[in-house]
């Protein structure tokens, strides 16, 4: 099958923004973007039906508004909507599997949640196969962040950090000519505390050796990606809170997330929990082993 970026769309402007968010980071790619609306009550196509009495005209609306802003704006763009009778769900997971990327739109920790974050987001960024990027709608003027700013910040553990999470981070700076930005956490642990703060001799080596874990991590790939300037980033503190305060203002947050084992429940990391729930940029969750 052709590579693809599919995006959801449940007519929400969270989803509108995701779709729009989705369509530039398609033709960076160079790849057909893929509008995907289910509804389990999907009719057949009736033939000469009256809009009023089509019970799709809804479902068709949400697909063909978002298809004809997409394709104004972006002329060359190979935009293709597709609509399925199934669970929101499992067509996404479906999709997700068949895609290159999967956009989604999310409102973070808002005090009523969106239809994808809340029952269908969650389930399919924790089960797919292939990266999913979580878009937040910006709230002031409804449109796209833009990717063409700031910077990609990728959150690191180097001794688990696997290619998939690697290469869409660089590829991901490429793209948009942006400088990368690893960081990696580590919360201090007990021996480095004394009572007036923190051991400083006990920290600057844990400093050091994560610095050269990270710089290690990190080495093939500035080699692999020469034109994409790399900053590598130590902090003693809690992972979680270090990636998302390191991603304010950044055109894309990548995480990464563990594929699950077979007979072992998918779950989502705190790191990953954080940046979905408290990074106010698009992030980027990429499985890998």
């Amino acid at each position: 099958m052709q590579p693809v970026v599919t995006v959801g769309l449940d007519g929400s402007p969270e989803s509108l923004t995701a779709a729009r968010w989705a369509a530039d980071e398609a033709e960076k790619r160079g790849l057909p973007l893929r509008l995907l609306h289910a509804w389990p009550l999907l009719a057949p196509e009736p033939a000469g039906v009256p809009a009023e009495a089509d019970q799709n005209y809804w479902a068709n609306r949400i697909v063909q508004t978002a298809q004809a802003e997409l394709r104004a704006h972006h002329p060359g763009l190979e935009v293709v909507g597709d609509l399925v009778a199934d669970d929101a769900r499992d067509a996404l997971l479906r999709a997700a599997s068949e895609s290159e990327l999967t956009v989604l739109g999310s409102r973070g920790l808002e005090p009523v949640q969106s239809y994808f974050l809340g029952d269908v987001s969650m389930p399919v960024v924790a089960r797919a196969e292939r990266p999913v990027v979580l878009v937040r709608a910006e709230a002031a003027e409804g449109t796209a962040p833009s990717a063409a700013a700031g910077r990609v910040v990728v959150g690191l553990q180097p001794q688990r950090a696997g290619d998939d999470l690697l290469d869409f981070a660089f590829r991901s700076a490429a793209a948009r000519a942006v400088p990368l930005v690893a960081v990696y956490a580590r919360s201090v642990p007990l021996h480095a505390r004394v009572p007036w703060g923190l051991d400083h001799d006990v920290t600057k080596e844990l400093t050091r050796d994560a610095r050269e874990l990270l710089s290690g991590a990190l080495r093939p790939w500035r080699d692999k990606f020469p034109g994409v300037d790399v900053a590598d980033t130590v902090r003693l503190e809690s992972p979680a809170r270090a990636v998302v305060e390191a991603a304010e203002g950044a055109a894309l947050l990548v995480v990464g997330r563990r594929r699950h084992r077979p007979g072992v429940a998918p779950r989502l990391g705190p790191v990953a929990q954080a940046a979905i729930h408290h990074g106010h940029c698009p992030v980027a969750v990429v499985p890998h082993d």
